[in-house]
């Protein structure tokens, strides 16, 4: 009996965490593959968690357990008209308003079913397991979370790498039966030997106090856990790789504090606690973003600690196993209010990613039981706010070249006075929240700030630099363009586009061969540095799926690449695909310039993009890429993209420039253009810095049903 049990909660978890990364990689394309995708999945995965607790914990404590039985196989079978799940061709993403109701939608009509059946099965097949004579239900609770575990690590690593999406809901479908069917096996264990315990008057009774705790408890670290995904995604790139990561470390922790032997002492994560904390305050305030390996592993480093913090006073002071539905029902509900708040809430109500400070400061309040508080409780955390404000305030009359470490210092400083507060989590958790609010606005930094705007798709920043020369567009540590707004400098294009880099080539080469180009077209708008190319008499159009990036494109205030140019200049608001599917006009040169985080988006890299390009591309005409990024070598991709629609290309990808164009605003790029046939690609025949791209046998061609990175990752 106890083999059963756990095999099936272990594969019922299995499959609950399969199906969310399988199926926000399904809606991925459709949403132009931003990285809130995931986020947003999450809180309906939480929801319907919630929802399948507490309806466990309502057929457990209403029904017999002849009566759960029958119900949960009838549950199960319901589900069966759903599969295999998918994405129907008629479900279209709104163009200019907030795509998260629909997204929510989508996963409801679809998938809603099948995962609030198996969110039933963890809590529910415990209850069954002590109904039937067992003393100590919760370690199925570490089997559960195994199989979460396992689930989760094997989609980026193994399913996904080696099938398509379609392969994959059959195969998904496949062992939801097979579940199904152990389900019934255990329904009839459950008829044969279980037994009616009531509740109501033997289990001890909870006040209400103790379930807010419960919920705070599980709000941090769930909260802290999307903050992290939300970091790593927009840093490199929106894929189940780097979703699955931080949510795998999340369920470890709940592994380790259940489990029947503590291999990690709760005393020992609570000392650790300050030693990850403030050194991830520094990196914050210091925006640290070339290493992404240090300071995403520090990420993932004060993910687990917060989250073992946490998670272990939950199982430290869970109920009796009378009240397990109940307990894993709150639970529950402090998860989804930590997805509501990161995903819902706090890009509405904020400008920036906020959400993370706060879910880190939570933690640090929680590490332990608030004390009564006291004056000095408040006093401390106060003067660390003018303390720091006055310390900022002298090293920024510092040399420019000293920058960095003024900024080091302002921070440093305080997060050791914070490290002397660490024995009272009140206030701790205030003085950690006061050096993060240090941390954000930096003396000068707002100043320097023309523009701050959050969507869907990221947060948008615009800043201007010290000697207000340039103007720059960011998107977390991305920069995404930049322009000299000097009256005789404001039509030169800089940054990745700059007329000495090979997009300035390409465009070059195109004008020599004369051959006349009167429409281009644009997937991704940036700052609109590439319509400096632009002649009299051509029209060009921007496919950009993100309204503020228009806004901040067409504001001349912030950037007038758009207002100079000497064509005549449309944008179409919406997914490139999607956009290019309902336009039949055809272009001379079609520039892909689109991205999500820091690297194209993989839905514009498939076979079937590289078709609807050429479907919308003259006989003649110009297939452009651009695949700079930091983290991903993409030109093998490229190169196979080429070589399945029978493409000639050549690519160039700069190494360095010198330091006299660095200070001009001018960056390395890596580009790539395609055509029907060599002979259209004139004078670059003869350009020694344009070659054929490497080739790589064993890189697979990108399709909508198949995607994966690992075999591209730097």
């Amino acid at each position: 009996m106890q083999a059963l049990f756990a095999i099936t909660i272990f594969l019922a978890a299995a499959l609950l965490f399969i199906v969310e990364p399988m199926f926000a990689r399904m809606v991925l394309p459709r949403l132009g593959g931003a990285p809130a995708v995931w986020n947003t999945a999450m809180v309906f995965y939480q929801a319907a968690l919630l929802v399948g607790y507490g309806g466990a914990h309502l057929i457990a404590t209403r029904l017999s357990p002849r009566r759960q039985a029958l119900f949960l196989v009838a549950l199960m079978g319901s589900a069966f008209l759903l599969l295999p799940v998918g994405i129907g061709a008629g479900w279209t993403p709104p163009v200019e308003r907030n795509p998260i109701p629909w997204l929510l939608l989508v996963m409801t009509a679809t998938v809603g079913l099948p995962f609030f059946a198996l969110s039933t099965l963890s809590p529910l097949l415990q209850r069954w397991f002590a109904s039937c004579g067992a003393k100590n239900p919760y370690w199925l609770y570490a089997a559960s979370n195994a199989g979460s575990l396992i689930g989760l690590l094997a989609y980026p690593v193994v399913i996904e790498p080696m099938s398509g999406l379609r392969a994959q809901s059959w195969w998904w479908s496949a062992g939801y039966v097979a579940l199904a069917a152990l389900v019934a096996v255990c329904a009839v264990v459950l008829w044969r030997r279980g037994r009616d315990v009531p509740v109501a008057t033997t289990a001890e009774p909870i006040v209400w106090g103790r379930r807010l705790r419960w919920v705070a408890l599980a709000f941090a670290p769930s909260s802290l856990m999307l903050s992290v995904t939300t970091h790593l995604s927009m840093e490199v790139a929106a894929m189940p790789l780097l979703w699955v990561v931080p949510l795998a470390i999340y369920l470890v922790t709940f592994i380790l504090v259940f489990a029947q032997r503590q291999w990690l002492k709760p005393h020992w994560m609570t000392v650790a606690l300050p030693l990850v904390v403030l050194p991830l305050t520094v990196m914050y305030g210091m925006r640290v973003g070339h290493s992404v390996v240090l300071v995403g592993a520090w990420n993932l480093l004060a993910l687990f600690i917060g989250a073992m913090v946490c998670h272990g006073q939950l199982a430290a002071d869970r109920p009796p196993a009378e009240r397990l539905t109940e307990f894993y029902w709150w639970v529950s509900v402090g998860g989804v209010l930590g997805g509501v708040f990161n995903a819902l809430l706090a890009p509405v109500l904020f400008r920036w990613v906020i959400e993370y400070p706060v879910s880190v400061a939570l933690v640090c309040l929680l590490v332990s039981r608030i004390e009564r508080p006291r004056w000095s409780d408040f006093a401390w955390p106060a003067g660390l706010g003018v303390g720091g404000w006055a310390l900022g305030e002298w090293v920024r009359q510092w040399p420019a070249e000293m920058a960095g470490y003024a900024i080091l210092i302002k921070l440093a400083v305080p997060a050791a006075v914070v490290f002397m507060l660490r024995k009272r989590s009140l206030r701790f958790g205030l003085a950690v929240a006061a050096l993060f609010a240090a941390a954000t606005w930096l003396p000068g930094e707002r100043a320097r700030v023309l523009a701050l705007e959050r969507s869907f798709f990221g947060v948008h920043r615009v800043r201007k630099d010290v000697a207000d020369r340039f103007h720059r567009l960011e998107h977390g540590t991305t920069l995404h363009g930049i322009q000299n707004m000097e009256a005789d400098q404001r039509r030169e294009p800089l940054g990745y586009y700059s007329r000495i880099g090979p997009i300035g080539h390409l465009f070059a080469a195109w004008r020599r061969t004369g051959r006349p180009m009167p429409k281009v077209g644009a997937v991704g708008l940036g700052a609109g540095a590439v319509a400096a190319y632009a002649a009299p008499g051509e029209t060009w159009t921007f496919f950009e799926i993100d309204p503020v990036v228009e806004r901040i494109a067409r504001d001349p205030r912030l950037f007038t690449y758009l207002a100079d140019c000497r064509g005549q200049v449309r944008v179409m608001l919406g997914d490139a695909r999607l956009s290019l599917e309902r336009s039949p006009e055809r272009f001379d040169v079609l520039v892909l310039d689109a991205y999500s985080s820091d690297a194209i988006p993989m839905h514009l890299l498939t076979r079937e993009a590289a078709r609807l390009y050429l479907d919308r591309l003259e006989r003649d005409g110009w297939l452009i890429f651009h695949f700079s990024n930091r983290h991903l070598k993409l030109e093998p991709v490229i190169a196979a993209l080429a070589r399945d629609a029978g493409l000639s290309c050549r690519v160039q990808e700069q190494d360095t420039v010198s330091a006299e164009n660095r200070a001009r605003g001018v960056f390395v790029s890596s580009w790539a253009v395609m055509c029907r046939e060599e002979a259209y690609l004139g004078p670059l025949l003869t350009d020694l810095r344009w070659r054929k791209p490497e080739q790589n046998r064993h890189t697979r061609i990108w399709t909508d049903d198949y995607a994966s990175i690992l075999s591209v990752w730097r």
